[in-house]
C-alpha cells in the first residue's frame, strides 16, 4: 500500500502557507483514486488537491458570475444575433 507524505513539523518547510490534511479512507476508495491519479502520472495527493481546487474555482466562479448578475441583470445569450 502506497503511502502520502507523513506529516512533519513546519520548522522543516519553506511554504509557510501550507498546513497538512490527514485523512482516513476505505481501501477501495483509495484504489480508485491511485487510479485515476496514475492515468495521469500524479500522485494521489497531488491528484486530490488538484480536484479540490478544480471544484473550489468552479464554486467561486459561479458565484461571482450570480453577483455580477445581480448587480448588473442576466448577460445577454451568446450567439444570439439578428440573421
Amino acid at each position: 500500500m502506497s503511502s502520502l507524505t507523513p506529516p512533519c513539523d513546519s520548522d522543516h518547510h519553506e511554504q509557510p502557507d501550507s498546513q497538512v490534511l490527514s485523512l482516513r479512507i476505505e481501501a477501495a476508495l483509495f484504489e480508485r483514486l491511485n487510479d485515476h491519479a496514475a492515468k495521469r502520472g500524479m500522485s494521489v495527493q497531488d491528484y486530490v488537491v488538484r480536484t479540490l481546487v478544480r471544484d473550489d474555482f468552479d464554486e467561486r466562479f459561479k458565484a461571482s458570475v450570480e453577483r455580477t448578475e445581480q448587480l448588473y441583470g442576466p448577460s445577454p445569450q451568446v450567439g444570439g444575433g439578428l440573421a
